[in-house]
């Protein structure tokens, strides 16, 4: 499996970068109570400060509100995935536990304040390309309801579009059958090269303290616009 940027998205945004993981032989099950726990913990205490200070003064926030405009997208309309999750939490709308897959993949969004999908690679078909999306380009997504993807970035495969920094689509949900999963953070293209890899590493490690299995971890942007992942 190939998976690559789209080199005309970086002649909007030179600085870019898509964080890869690959997970293979995990075990998704209900979340471990130390995560839980832990993720609880965490939204209580990130409740209190955006108390102080609105969602969209954090800084991975406004960054990606800023990348979301500059490829034509309201992000006002459109918002991305962990400006929602954090405005629920600013409401004290805590999120649920789901599955340790998915609970995690919310933790690190929160976390690092980006967004970041995960994906079963049982559902994938052939290469996969991130790209940007115009009027045509959509799918019925995980909130329920058919989502239009035009001027967001998507990520595609050979079936079409399966996942975004919006929303992620149905066909291709992580469940607690999936063994082999890739997750895409759409990391702040303020951080470099160094603390893109150690934030990638970090969240690799974690994922699989839980969920066992091995993990290995890859960056797309101007300088490497594509990866293989043998499977």
């Amino acid at each position: 499996m190939n998976i690559s940027l789209n080199k005309e998205l970086l002649q909007t945004n030179d600085q870019l970068k898509i964080g890869i993981i690959h997970y293979t032989k995990i075990v998704v099950s209900e979340s471990p109570q130390m995560i839980k726990g832990r993720t609880q913990l965490y939204q209580e205490n990130l409740y209190l400060e955006l108390a102080e200070n609105p969602v969209t003064q954090r800084e991975g926030i406004a960054e990606w509100r800023t990348v979301w405009k500059s490829f034509g997208a309201d992000p006002n309309r459109y918002r991305h995935s962990a400006e929602s999750l954090m405005r629920r939490i600013a409401k004290q709308n805590y999120l649920a536990p789901f599955h340790s897959a998915v609970d995690l993949n919310n933790f690190f969004s929160l976390q690092y304040e980006i967004p970041i999908g995960i994906y079963d690679v049982a559902k994938l078909s052939g290469d996969i390309e991130v790209s940007l999306g115009d009027e045509q380009t959509g799918y019925e997504g995980l909130n329920g309801r058919f989502n239009s993807l035009n001027k967001i970035l998507y990520s595609k495969d050979q079936e079409g579009a399966f996942g975004s920094p919006f929303v992620d689509s149905v066909r291709t949900a992580v469940t607690e059958e999936t063994s082999e999963a890739i997750q895409i953070f759409y990391l702040r293209p303020s951080l470099d090269e160094s603390e893109c890899n150690q934030l990638l590493q970090s969240a690799g490690k974690m994922f699989t303290q839980v969920n066992g299995g091995d993990s290995q971890s890859f960056l797309l942007n101007k300088n490497n616009l594509a990866i293989s992942i043998e499977g």
